[in-house]
């Protein structure tokens, strides 16, 4: 069989731990024998993060903006014990972090659905994609412990010298005292980056805050909304046949446990931290989670929303056999390779990327899966499969369907 061809490279980061032993496994068995691969390595490994102070991340952010599509391994955020464990120069910021900021992206984390593991939801029949606005509130919060009685006070003064001033509260003994921002600016990009996916994907997009209680800073964010919408992209949703809906976070909550999914919700940065794991495991299994960066230009950056699963990798170091799953991973290889596609006017890859997934799901409903889906799905008898022959049964999978 001919190998499909393509037009402009991916930009691929590589990552650590055991998804960087699947990355290898995913390209050899799954997609190098059916694709003339073309793509820009960058190495994201966390030594090579450290020989580079951290340059290699930036680079790949910029070469995101230059091809516009990128796959990400999953990759590790240093703390004091991996100082250690790797004997790193610095504790180097987290990639994602690094790499969101470039592209001012939004990520939408989406579930990916199988027959035979089931939500716990019974009313959810389509997945249910959380979109966060990750800057900002609590995240780049300061804050204060007061130690006995006192008054405080919230203060901005302005570059020509205005001084505006609120009394947060006449405090009668020790407290605590926490000071949010956000930048109007960031919001626009996620506003324009939600609506931008919600046509991109041909689904509904809601939208929550609590503005009745937080009356400017809740109510900046669904104001931006409501505006870009109407004068950006109404007319665009309406042809599209989809909606905007926007309703208070304890409602919207309500009306996700009583619906049967298949549309967008957009979050504010905690919301969207909470409710993203809320859903990933309330459908399952967070190795069955996609998640894809978007900036407002049109740029595509696609992982797995899990991390690099340490636990399996220093067995797999020790010659142990490990049930990995990489069902997230190869998603986000087939997402890349679909946009790609989308992009580039090449129908073959995008059908590649369709088949792909295909094979994957088939594997799964067919009793063949790796040990943490065997754990919780309702079909009977699973046959467990090793890290490496759960991807060599995809292979037969796919290999069959062409």
């Amino acid at each position: 069989m001919d190998k499909i061809a393509m037009k402009t490279p991916l930009v691929e980061m590589d990552g650590d731990e055991m998804t960087r032993i699947l990355w290898s496994m995913i390209k050899e068995e799954l997609l190098l024998p059916f694709i003339d691969l073309k793509t820009e390595y960058y190495d994201l490994g966390l030594e090579n993060r450290d020989a580079t102070n951290d340059q290699v991340t930036t680079d790949s952010a910029e070469a995101t903006r230059k091809y516009g599509v990128a796959v990400k391994c999953a990759t590790i955020t240093p703390n004091a014990a991996r100082m250690k464990e790797y004997h790193l120069k610095e504790m180097w910021k987290s990639p994602n972090g690094t790499i969101r900021a470039i592209l001012d992206g939004t990520v939408f984390r989406t579930p990916i659905i199988v027959k035979g593991i089931e939500p716990n939801v019974r009313t959810w029949k389509k997945p249910i994609t959380i979109a966060r606005h990750a800057y900002g509130d609590v995240y780049k919060a300061v804050e204060m412990k007061v130690p006995g009685p006192g008054k405080a006070e919230l203060m901005f003064t302005g570059e020509d010298g205005t001084v505006m001033k609120e009394t947060i509260h006449e405090f009668k003994g020790a407290g605590v005292i926490q000071g949010m921002h956000n930048l109007n600016k960031s919001i626009e990009s996620y506003a324009r980056s939600c609506f931008a996916y919600a046509l991109d994907t041909r689904q509904d997009l809601w939208f929550a805050t609590k503005d009745t209680i937080s009356k400017k800073y809740d109510h900046t964010f669904k104001d931006i909304m409501q505006e870009i919408y109407e004068k950006e992209y109404e007319e665009k949703f309406r042809a599209a046949g989809i909606t905007y809906f926007y309703t208070l976070i304890d409602d919207a909550v309500a009306r996700v446990m009583k619906s049967e999914g298949g549309y967008i919700w957009a979050c504010k940065n905690y919301d969207g931290d909470v409710m993203s794991d809320m859903i990933s495991s309330a459908f399952g299994s967070l190795a069955m989670m996609t998640s894809v960066l978007v900036s407002p230009e049109g740029n595509y950056e696609y992982e797995a929303a899990h991390g690099t699963v340490q636990r399996h990798y220093y067995k797999y170091l020790k010659g142990e056999e490990t049930s990995t799953n990489s069902v997230a991973t190869i998603f986000a290889w087939s997402g890349a390779l679909r946009k790609r596609g989308e992009l580039d006017q090449i129908p073959e890859l995008m059908a590649f990327a369709d088949r792909l997934e295909k094979a994957t799901l088939d594997t799964i409903e067919s009793g063949k899966m790796t040990k943490d889906l065997a754990l919780i799905t309702t079909l009977e008898h699973p046959t467990v499969l090793n890290s490496k022959d759960f991807i060599l049964a995809i292979r037969e999978t796919l290999t069959q369907n062409n």
